[in-house]
């Protein structure tokens, strides 16, 4: 019995298993990136909101006497060539960005759903002619039809808009056409068409309002590389007028600063393309998680 005891005793002083320790620190370690992206997100559309409508500076004021100033409590971010603040700069091509990315990825996903449901509850040869259309423009890479769509219009918003919308809806349709077809093998959808209802009414009661909750983490996760796509083309000069403040056109014209040795006209707006657009990612990664629990988030962006 003594022994029996000590076994015992043993057996409760026994540190945990290691494969618990290494999920309690996974789990840890992705609610911190969960918290951290959400503050950064909320700052972020704080500073879209409220800094333009309440700072008293000009965007656009030109003073040469302060070009290039490096940071300073006057200018957190410095100056850029001909003296205008980097900072009220870097939050106006953030605004538009973003307003560019959640414009696109509305358009993309509205697009992608209705293709896909089409062609998962149609099925047959429409079916097979809408993902051969689907595949046929996935050969072509995103980049190379966008600057093609946008060369064909003066540079703007609302091209790059349509840009990002006509070649992001793939993946989307992808997606939708997958979850479709999961759900007409569903007991109460065969028994929607049992009692008479029409292919219309069921794709439109019970097909659809499955597919929502996909189509629009298919959304946010859009928005980031709908953001890396407007600042692609804005440096390459075919996005928004060079006048506009965006954050690839900031890039781009601070190019000969960066080889004169003034970092800062590049840095700033190249974080704020790269840190919104990995913290949004990262919260959509955590929505992905919450409605596929038993599978691992990996985002391809």
């Amino acid at each position: 019995m003594a022994d029996q005891a000590a076994g015992a005793d043993r057996a409760m002083a026994a540190p945990a298993p290691q494969w618990r320790t290494h999920g309690t620190r996974r789990r840890s370690t992705r609610a911190w990136r969960v918290r951290s992206s959400a503050v950064i997100v909320a700052v972020v559309v704080l500073a879209v909101l409220l800094v333009p409508p309440l700072t008293q500076l000009d965007q656009q004021a030109v003073d040469l006497a302060a070009k290039l100033q490096p940071p300073s409590w006057a200018h957190p971010f410095g100056t850029d060539d001909v003296g205008r603040d980097l900072l009220l700069r870097s939050v106006y091509g953030l605004r538009v960005s973003l307003l560019v990315g959640v414009v696109a990825a509305v358009v993309a996903t509205v697009i992608g759903t209705a293709v896909g449901a089409l062609a998962g509850a149609l099925g047959g040869w429409v079916d097979r002619g809408v993902m051969r259309v689907v595949d046929t423009f996935s050969s072509v890479p995103h980049l190379l039809l966008g600057i093609f769509i946008v060369a064909m219009f003066r540079p703007g918003v609302w091209p790059v808009v349509i840009s990002v919308g006509l070649t992001h809806w793939l993946s989307t349709a992808r997606i939708v056409r997958a979850e479709v077809l999961s759900l007409r093998s569903r007991p109460y959808v065969d028994a929607a068409i049992s009692g008479g209802a029409s292919r219309w009414r069921v794709t439109a009661r019970h097909l659809l309002p499955g597919v929502l909750p996909q189509a629009a983490l298919a959304a946010v996760l859009m928005v980031p590389h709908a953001i890396w796509h407007e600042s692609a083309l804005s440096f390459l000069g075919l996005g928004l007028p060079t006048h506009q403040a965006s954050l690839g056109t900031l890039v781009q014209t601070a190019r000969g600063s960066l080889l004169a040795g003034d970092w800062w006209p590049t840095l700033f707006p190249g974080l704020f393309i790269i840190v919104p657009t990995l913290a949004i990612a990262g919260l959509a990664g955590a929505w992905r998680e919450r409605l596929n629990p038993r599978r691992r988030s990996e985002l391809t962006l």
